[in-house]
């Protein structure tokens, strides 16, 4: 296995517990910005995701795929860069949280990730779409998050989530979860969770930065 691959799905923190969960922290951080596409049919069409990592992290990507040692990244190498990513944040579903009404909606994968510098930092791009027609009706929730509390990928201002095309009657808000809150408010399902399903309880998604859209029913 590839050392970065290993440094990006490795889950160092599994949370046992609603402690452990407020203990667990990140190794990594980028800033993000999400927009997302509706068709004039009121349907989510793509969103599109652009993630610049810390310096830290990028200076060690240069670091490993650097292989003529000039201390940048060619197109070639870069190229490698984004396969890598792409193979290892299949199995997390990319980061992505989509839920329409609290119930989870199936992305496709994206069938390719950019990677790029700017400056010191490492910027990963990529497009994805819903598995079925997504249309805007009801409340709908967008978000990008890490299970493993890994890497932390949030949204440093709220113009950061954006939509195109969104219709008149909806409306946008950005909501950024207070943590202490997030757990007094799950702490009985978080804990029923863990001891139903030990290892697969995603405590990371309750606190997650989202996109929330409030549409009325079309028709």
């Amino acid at each position: 296995m590839h050392r970065l691959t290993h440094i990006l799905v490795l889950a160092v923190a599994m949370a046992i517990g609603v402690s452990t969960a407020a203990k667990a922290h990140p190794h990594i951080w980028a800033e993000a910005r999400l927009e997302v596409g509706v068709s004039p049919e009121r349907e989510v069409k793509w969103l599109r995701h652009v993630w610049r990592f810390d310096e830290l992290f990028s200076s060690t990507v240069i670091f490993e795929f650097d292989t003529n040692r000039d201390l940048q990244l060619s197109a070639e190498e870069l190229e490698v860069v984004a396969s890598v990513i792409h193979e290892s944040l299949a199995e997390f579903d990319y980061f992505q949280m989509v839920n329409r009404d609290g119930k989870r909606v199936e992305m496709l994968a994206p069938d390719h990730m950019i990677a790029n510098f700017e400056g010191d930092h490492l910027i990963v791009a990529f497009e994805s779409r819903p598995a079925e027609t997504l249309t805007l009706d009801g409340k709908i929730d967008f978000g990008v998050y890490d299970p493993t509390f890994f890497t932390a990928i949030d949204f440093y201002e709220d113009e950061m989530l954006m939509v195109a095309g969104m219709p008149d009657d909806c409306r946008r808000e950005v909501i950024r979860p207070d943590p202490f809150e997030a757990l007094q408010q799950n702490q009985e399902t978080l804990t029923e969770a863990f001891f139903n399903e030990p290892g697969g309880v995603d405590y990371s998604s309750i606190f997650a930065t989202r996109l929330q859209l409030n549409c009325q029913a079309s028709g």
